[in-house]
């Protein structure tokens, strides 16, 4: 094993490279050649790409979880805005940040029991175990969705998602409905962000009331799954 080569180095060069060349061009031998060794000496700590990008979204998710920490004063409303803008932040923080560390397999156990007391206290906010994890699931879904979504656009060419050139390709005077999707689609990334959160929390309110089977009948009514 390389002097000094540590799991903490690996991934700060890692997310170093992610940053330089995107998700196509991030690769255990670029890391290598980054930290200046060999590639066979980085197996000592990852054995191919995707458990590097395990290490790396472990990190990015912890620093999200340790940047969200519930505040004194906070309802559920107010602790799931602090989560959603702490992870639209982390994600956005790295170039495909949000396709990079979608899905990710947190290696470290002890990232996984950190939700446990946020999860016991959603349920003293209203919410059954089943919604509580729900409402998890549904936030972190929908950040990641819109994370990768603006960070396409905003690494696009700068005409590719032109209001114009839409609305001659769609026919806008005969289409308005489509033509006004793309301008709203087209407007600032963090109020469209912002207006789509509201709705998303509206929703995950509903989830306050009942029981857990009210709320795996919403679920499946929407064509989800319990």
């Amino acid at each position: 094993m390389a002097k000094g080569l540590t799991r903490q180095v690996v991934v700060d060069a890692a997310l170093a490279v992610l940053d330089e060349r995107g998700l196509d061009g991030l690769t255990v031998r670029a890391v290598a050649e980054r930290l200046d060794v060999k590639a066979p000496a980085l197996y000592w700590h990852v054995r191919d790409k995707q458990e590097l990008l395990d290490e790396m979204g472990t990190r990015v998710w912890t620093d999200i979880a340790r940047a969200a920490a519930r505040q004194h004063g906070d309802d559920w409303r107010a602790a799931m805005l602090r989560y959603a803008h702490a992870a639209r932040a982390g994600l956005l923080a790295h170039r495909d940040g949000a396709r990079a560390f979608s899905g990710t397999y947190l290696v470290d156990p002890e990232a996984l029991r950190a939700s446990e007391p946020g999860l016991a206290w959603l349920e003293g906010e209203g919410f059954p175990p089943a919604a509580a994890a729900r409402s998890f699931s549904i936030l972190t879904s929908f950040v990641v969705g819109h994370c990768i979504e603006e960070q396409a656009r905003a690494q696009a060419p700068d005409d590719r998602y032109s209001v114009e050139k839409r609305d001659a390709r769609v026919g806008a005077e005969a289409n308005a409905r489509v033509a006004l999707t793309g301008r709203v689609l087209a407007g600032d990334a963090g109020e469209l962000f912002e207006g789509l959160l509201d709705i998303v929390l509206a929703g995950i309110a509903g989830l306050r009331t009942g029981s857990d089977d009210r709320a795996a009948r919403a679920s499946e009514e929407v064509g989800g799954s319990p």
